[in-house]
């Protein structure tokens, strides 16, 4: 299999919603309803063009993945700091367990470290996010807006030790409650 993953352009938005819309038909703990966050998002004031990618099956010029992160704050009565959530990655059933959600996540690490961001938090399954460096965000002090499993919050630095000195709330944008 032959995947490349280049930055999401607009004409790839209705394609890509598609992707993301048939990889979450069946999942278990989906309100079937990602494709409506991902146009949401690319609608608000979080959106990071650079940081919306897809993967390409170069045999037929067919997107098959897309990965997505934004802008979130982590807050307490003492600061406000900046970091992203990824949210959602996508993978074409046919697709999966091939190892394109593992290009489209450490491509998008690898970019946002190299557009200088500190920090990304997902929400996300516990045995798969660890492989690529992420930690329980509650390691730093660090807690969700809401009710989920310790285990499954998660962050992980992209610059040594920038959340050691960050504790709080982590707050999402309205886009994801909409």
């Amino acid at each position: 299999m032959n995947i490349k993953i280049k930055q999401e352009q607009v004409e790839d938005y209705k394609v890509t919603e598609e992707v993301v819309k048939c990889t979450f038909a069946n999942a278990e703990h989906s309100d079937s309803n990602e494709h409506n966050l991902v146009s949401r998002i690319r609608n608000s004031n979080v959106f990071i063009p650079e940081l919306s990618l897809v993967a390409m099956d170069n045999e037929n010029n067919r997107v098959v993945g897309h990965i997505l992160l934004s802008k979130i704050k982590i807050k307490n009565d003492d600061q406000v700091v900046e970091s992203l959530a990824l949210a959602p990655v996508s993978v074409l059933p046919n697709y999966q367990n091939k190892g394109v959600g593992k290009f489209l996540i450490s491509e998008v690490l690898k970019k946002a470290k190299e557009l200088e961001y500190d920090s990304v938090f997902v929400l996300g399954h516990t045995e798969y996010y660890p492989k690529f460096g992420f930690k329980k965000a509650s390691t730093w002090g660090i807690k969700a807006p809401f009710e989920v499993p310790d285990e499954a919050f998660m962050a992980i630095e992209l610059h040594a030790n920038v959340l050691d000195k960050v504790s709080g709330v982590v707050e999402y944008p309205s886009v994801f409650f909409e």
